[in-house]
């Protein structure tokens, strides 16, 4: 019964840490004219490089017309292009601008001056704890992972 209490007790906290980054993460967004969900949608252009509107719905569980007014408006902005598929023209691809690019960076500067300014807070115990933490439960969840 004690190994059920603390793995309810992790998933708790490991929920209360992912919402605090989620809003610190929103906050440097924010900051950069980018809001949370068009934010999602540009990390996984970065890592995909070019999707279907239906394949950024299905990724990130939002409707395909929530998808494409996100992409509408990054789309203003000049964060992403949209180009149509040469062999079906009814498919629309979309894929990040070079005008991005210059964003992510400083997205990505603005970002890892507040991991750092939150982490040089800590001691250098409590960073190692973190360390080991994270790598356990990272190691858990890979293991999980390739089990299924």
């Amino acid at each position: 019964m004690e190994i059920l209490n603390d793995s309810i007790e992790v998933a708790k906290l490991f929920q209360e840490v992912m919402q605090l980054f989620k809003h610190n993460t929103s906050k440097v967004l924010c900051e950069t004219g980018i809001s949370a969900p068009q934010g999602m949608v540009l990390g996984l252009l970065s890592k995909k490089k070019k999707m279907k509107i239906t394949e950024l719905s299905q990724q990130l569980c939002l409707s395909n017309s929530t998808v494409s007014g996100i992409v509408d408006r990054l789309e203003k902005q000049e964060m992403v292009v949209r180009e149509r598929s040469e062999s079906d023209k009814r498919v629309v691809y979309v894929s990040i601008s070079p005008k991005f690019n210059d964003m992510h960076e400083i997205f990505k500067k603005q970002f890892e001056k507040n991991i750092q300014s939150t982490m040089s807070r800590g001691s250098e115990d409590e960073l190692h704890k973190i360390f080991e933490g994270l790598s356990t439960l990272k190691k858990l969840l890979g293991d999980q992972q390739n089990k299924q």
